[in-house]
């Protein structure tokens, strides 16, 4: 089962697997509060979809559909995200953990999404 959290949200015991999957550490969150598995930055957008994406706020939710297209061509040739189908095998539970301030316009679900349809 995969599941997506904002990291802001405490820990909580049935995130079983936790993997911040963000390139930047996000603002506010020590180590020990974020209480991560793993940081796998690598499987995050790139630096330049992220930027596109969150170019104008106000526009994100008339965006996302063709971010999530360019999203899931990286993930294509993404090699990180090899590490993480090995993650989801591993394991029962994963949680991605994101910094993203919509709960459901947000790369992590994209991921979700992708690796679920994607084995």
């Amino acid at each position: 089962m995969i599941r997506v959290k904002r990291i802001y949200e405490p820990p909580a015991a049935g995130d079983g697997y936790r993997v911040l999957v963000d390139r930047l550490w996000p603002r506010g969150v020590s180590k020990a509060r974020a209480d991560i598995d793993l940081w796998l930055k690598e499987v995050a957008p790139s630096t330049e979809l992220r930027r596109w994406f969150h170019q104008d706020t106000a526009a994100e939710e008339e965006l996302f559909d063709a971010f999530r297209g360019r999203y899931e061509t990286e993930l294509e040739t993404n090699p990180a995200v090899e590490t993480l189908r090995g993650i989801v095998r591993e394991h029962p539970v994963v949680t991605l953990l994101v910094g993203a301030r919509d709960p459901e316009l947000n790369h992590g679900k994209v991921l979700e999404e992708y690796l679920e349809h994607h084995p």
